[in-house]
């Protein structure tokens, strides 16, 4: 493996807090009182989302709009519960991975339910999606759209489980495909969602993600901004970070791709939550100079049967 990186068939240690426990536990409870503050923050922006049913979180403007812009056709829209598509979208993770009769799928960040309803028709009745999500008032709605979905299709494979993707309930090496939309980069520890991927996988399962990443720093402003939070953009990794912490869980044939469709779409919203975000940008740059949606393809090694 590439120097500097641990398996997911490795043990992991972390000798500072044995060393210094102390000043380690000291600097794990200021860690986690901001963790808990980002995410409290986003629970309840997203919170919001869902009582409205629709955008804007990681995504503005007609949500049928966006989803074709970043690769949604009109057959998997046309066969959604009514209120699954909220616009949240910034790329199209189930075409990306190459979904195939009955396999298992884990969606990080399930919502409303949106890639969850697509995955579970391209994976049949014999396959099986699991939704994952930190919000309750997300996963009211997940759960009522299942109802729909259920009733339309006749499937039942589909399910909503209520979780932090730092901590999945799923149980070691049981699924096939991770899947996941615009949501890691909210996370505030973004290494152990990719941890905790590499845990769930099966061996030789593989992953496939659009996130928002980013090509240079932003701005201090822009990350002070609790809109630029909730909206995504503000909690993006550098594309350089997100190799290595794809790596560093011990993930192999690693492909990013950077697309702009989905940040050129932004230049035509006027909702006033992206306003504020490009305000605070310096004279003669936009999102687009900082900002890319990311597609992640990778895979858990064959041998591996360790989380």
């Amino acid at each position: 493996k590439p120097s500097g990186t641990t398996s997911v068939c490795e043990t992991r240690s972390v000798p500072l807090s044995r060393a210094f426990p102390k000043i380690w536990g000291e600097k794990m409870k200021r860690n986690d009182e901001q963790t808990e503050k980002i995410r409290r923050t986003v629970r309840e922006g997203y919170a919001k989302v869902a009582q409205r049913s629709t955008g804007c979180g990681c995504g503005c403007g007609s949500p049928n709009q966006l989803a074709k812009t970043v690769g949604y056709t009109d057959d998997d829209l046309g066969a959604l519960p009514d209120g699954a598509n909220m616009g949240l979208s910034c790329g199209n993770p189930t075409a990306l991975a190459s979904l195939k009769p009955g396999e298992i799928v884990l969606d990080l960040g399930s919502g409303a339910g949106f890639d969850v309803f697509i995955t579970a028709s391209k994976v049949g009745p014999e396959g099986r999606v699991i939704g994952v999500d930190m919000t309750p008032d997300m996963l009211d709605l997940a759960r009522k759209n299942g109802a729909d979905f259920r009733k339309r299709t006749g499937m039942d494979n589909i399910e909503f489980r209520l979780g932090e993707i730092e901590h999945l309930p799923v149980a070691d090496n049981s699924v096939d495909v991770v899947i996941s939309n615009c949501v890691i980069n909210l996370s505030p520890d973004k290494q152990q969602v990719w941890n905790e991927v590499a845990r769930v996988l099966k061996p030789g399962g593989r992953v496939a993600v659009s996130d928002l990443a980013l090509h240079q720093p932003l701005p201090q402003a822009v990350l002070d901004s609790v809109e630029a939070l909730v909206s995504c953009v503000a909690g993006a990794a550098l594309i350089d970070e997100t190799d290595r912490m794809v790596r560093q869980a011990g993930l192999v044939d690693i492909n990013l791709e950077s697309k702009t469709e989905y940040i050129d779409q932004m230049d035509e919203w006027s909702d006033p939550l992206y306003r504020e975000i490009i305000s605070h940008l310096p004279k003669g740059k936009t999102l687009g100079d900082y900002v890319t949606s990311l597609y992640v393809n990778a895979r858990k090694p064959a041998g591996c049967c360790c989380g």
